[in-house]
């Protein structure tokens, strides 16, 4: 048994597992943000690709998300704020020269149909 990636303290299988897997639905925008770090550092891209909101998906191929999820080595998520529709958060990773990296985003989401989608983000 496996901590989630999310940073969360809980079991991977009982935390974002489940949404990657299709199994349930993430009820929050953060819930989402979570998985989609997870998804990242098991290199799930099409759970990314199917996360993001149609409107923005043509800006994030699938090729460029495989690469960035696999030439880096992820070490943690710290969540900074978030509200309804946005989530400022730090990703902690190697890069593939193991010289430590942090991506800082604050990014947005929209619910549609009952499902939330990752939008856009501005970077820090």
């Amino acid at each position: 048994m496996k901590l989630c990636y999310c940073g969360s303290g809980h079991l991977f299988e009982d935390c974002c597992e489940p949404y990657i897997k299709r199994k349930s639905i993430p009820p929050t925008a953060e819930a989402l943000m979570r998985s989609r770090y997870s998804a990242y550092c098991i290199a799930n891209a099409d759970y990314l690709v199917n996360t993001t909101h149609i409107s923005t998906r043509k800006e994030y191929p699938k090729s460029t998300i495989v690469a960035f999820a696999t030439n880096n080595h992820w070490l943690q998520l710290e969540i900074i704020k978030a509200t309804e529709t946005t989530v400022e958060f730090k990703a902690f990773y190697l890069d593939k020269s193991l010289v430590p990296q942090v991506h800082h985003e604050k990014s947005t989401f929209k619910k549609e149909e009952g499902s939330w989608f990752y939008v856009d983000g501005d970077y820090f």
